[in-house]
């Protein structure tokens, strides 16, 4: 069978082929009816623009680009689909490239890809998003794009972002422990170059504070978001003369690292080691016991830069062009209990 064509969306909806063409590029000026109509009939008959066609069509192109470096991937593949899904929705073609955020000549990279690739922007994810002499450069270069960043409200900086509330949920988090009756609550870091794990630590540190709890720097581990390091920041932990009977993971594929060492150390969880990590990916669900955790609507979060950064493509003045965040929620599993009493 053949593929079906915009001709054929046309004669479905019973509109001119203009009308189907504004309402694929999300045009302003069609009626919300008509709107209504052309989506039924690309709906029903699987209709899928060719992105290739459309910037050989035209001096427009019709495909973006999502940048990332992180170890994390689950976190990767979350944002992946949440940008794909947009791109599917409006015609525009995606493509991932993976960077090394510590690369000197990381920007004329980039800014080398978006012009070979005929990209009409893209969406930067942390670490990159967080670097700002690289996002200066790539404005100057003429790089539209849209950041994602680690703050708890909008940095109003004149850069398209979507902001991401890790400090609060990591308070919110460190609050459950501390209510539940822990006092000794280690912190493994996720990476340094991320801004999430400095907005995390600061979360934690801030429900010390507040719940009146005096910060042990002994408490707090340095490593990157990752298993290996959850497992042995954990053992570390644990070999303390005074070990803390909670330990807070900057993500989850950290805190399954915290699981896996308290197992190896004969330890029973939640009751002898309540764990807690961040971010409500796979680990988090696949656990036994099921992990605490703040749930991170990453695909969300790609979904609103891709629609961000569209609008910013289109320079459409009757569109809202404001940041958008989101705010990770607390989930209590079985993996947090409160602490044995002493004898």
């Amino acid at each position: 069978m053949r593929k079906p064509t915009i001709k054929d969306v046309a004669a479905r909806a019973e509109v001119s082929l203009k009308t189907v063409s504004r309402v694929i590029n999300d045009e302003a000026g069609v009626h919300a009816r008509t709107r209504e109509q052309v989506r039924k009939a690309i709906a029903e008959l699987g209709y899928r623009p060719d992105p290739s066609a459309r910037s050989l069509r035209s001096a427009q192109s019709y495909a973006i680009g999502l940048l990332y470096d992180n170890p994390n991937p689950y976190y990767v593949i979350a944002m992946q689909n949440g940008v794909l899904s947009v791109c599917r929705e409006t015609g525009y073609g995606l493509q991932i490239h993976p960077c090394d955020a510590s690369s000197p000549g990381l920007a004329d990279e980039i800014v080398q890809l978006v012009r070979n690739a005929r990209l009409a922007g893209i969406v930067l994810a942390p670490p990159m998003s967080e670097q700002q002499p690289l996002v200066d450069a790539l404005v100057a270069a003429g790089v539209k794009l849209v950041r994602i960043v680690s703050a708890s409200s909008d940095p109003q900086d004149g850069s398209p972002c979507v902001y991401v509330d890790d400090r609060d949920a990591a308070y919110a988090i460190t609050g459950h422990l501390i209510q539940l009756g822990h006092q000794r609550i280690g912190f493994l870091w996720g990476g340094k170059s991320h801004g999430s794990s400095w907005s995390r630590h600061q979360g934690y540190a801030d429900a010390l504070r507040d719940y009146g709890i005096a910060a042990d720097p002994e408490l707090v581990v340095e490593g990157d978001y990752s298993f290996d390091d959850g497992f042995r920041g954990a053992r570390r932990l644990l070999a303390l003369s005074d070990p803390p009977t909670a330990i807070f993971g900057s993500n989850d594929e950290i805190a399954a690292g915290v699981l896996a060492a308290a197992r190896s150390s004969g330890l029973n969880v939640p009751y002898d080691l309540s764990i807690a990590g961040f971010e409500d990916s796979p680990f988090s669900k696949q656990s036994w016991p099921a992990l605490t955790t703040a749930k991170q609507a990453t695909e969300d979060i790609g979904r609103l830069a891709a629609r961000r950064l569209l609008a910013e493509i289109r320079e459409q003045p009757e569109a809202p062009l404001a940041n958008a965040g989101i705010s990770p929620e607390l989930v209590v599993r079985g993996s947090t209990a409160p602490p044995r009493p002493k004898r």
